[in-house]
């Protein structure tokens, strides 16, 4: 059996790789770049852009089952050219928020593009990924050793990428799973004041907590550029998920409900909590 894996080098793409490698599957990694990132020396890296469907072609012969980065432009004809390759499963990596009803022009099209083929399928949905905190947060700690927020005692339930890249694996190479929308979050409600806790315990240093007005925290989003710059308006409530114009704050339109669905129904290990995140990404800190 053949896996490809699309967006290889991506934050949950490098995992499934590594896993699927572990589990002695013949594991082809698709990227855009494919001599940046570090993928195990066992699978066969080959390059291909969503963006351009033509350009999956070679990397699809001989594959039986797929991982799908989401790409909603190109869906249908990604799909299309997988089923006439021969490709039987596709995993799809999409959103939370899919399950929610917010995501209608993201994730959504790649879901139903991929349902509409005679492939079998399965998505995984993770909700808010604890790695936003390294994004958003990880430039001010580590060059002031302070974070900025706006929102400091909004609490969700955050998961591990980790976690994700478990229940993708999962999908891909157990039998048992087609037809399912696997929504994950993490284990524990924790707020973000608690995450900055978490940090600073795992690096063994004090952060401080600076609380400012989701104004000032969107300047500071912006001036930072990358993740946060990306995401500014959302982050800071002016904008919703769509990109419409918000009525409200995110700690305002935020119901935390308990129990949240999480890996553990899919691998029966616990899902990771936020320290665990934490200690694992240390270093980056």
């Amino acid at each position: 059996m053949r896996v490809l894996v699309t967006g290889a080098t991506g934050n949950v793409g490098r995992l499934v790789v590594e896993r699927l490698v572990r589990a002695g599957v013949a594991v082809r990694a698709l990227s855009r770049n494919p001599g940046q990132g570090s993928l195990p020396g066992e699978a066969e890296v080959v390059r291909g852009d969503l963006a351009e469907p033509e350009t999956l072609r070679p990397g699809l012969k001989g594959v039986e089952r797929m991982y799908l980065f989401p790409f909603a432009a190109t869906a249908p004809e990604v799909v299309r050219l997988a089923e006439e390759a021969g490709v039987r499963r596709i995993v799809t990596l999409s959103s939370g928020a899919v399950t929610t009803g917010h995501d209608t022009t993201f994730h959504l099209p790649v879901e139903q593009a991929v349902e509409a083929s005679g492939m079998e399928w399965t998505h995984v949905r993770p909700g808010e990924f604890m790695l936003n905190k390294l994004w958003l947060w990880g430039p001010s700690i580590r060059a002031e050793r302070v974070v900025r927020e706006p929102f400091p005692d909004l609490a969700w339930y955050p998961v591990h990428e980790r976690d994700i890249a478990d229940v993708a694996t999962a999908a891909l190479l157990e039998d048992g799973h087609e037809g399912a929308a696997y929504t994950l979050n993490g284990p524990e409600l924790i707020s973000r004041r608690d995450q900055v806790r978490a940090i600073a315990e795992a690096i063994g240093q004090d952060i401080r907590l600076d609380v400012v007005t989701p104004q000032q925290a969107r300047e500071l989003y912006l001036a930072q550029g990358g993740f946060a710059a990306a995401n500014a308006d959302f982050l800071t409530g002016f904008e919703t998920y769509s990109g419409e114009e918000a009525g409200s704050s995110p700690a305002e339109e935020f119901d935390p409900v308990a129990p949240m669905p999480t890996s553990e129904r899919v691998t029966g290990r616990p899902a990771r909590t936020f320290a665990q995140w934490a200690r694992d990404h240390a270093q980056e800190f």
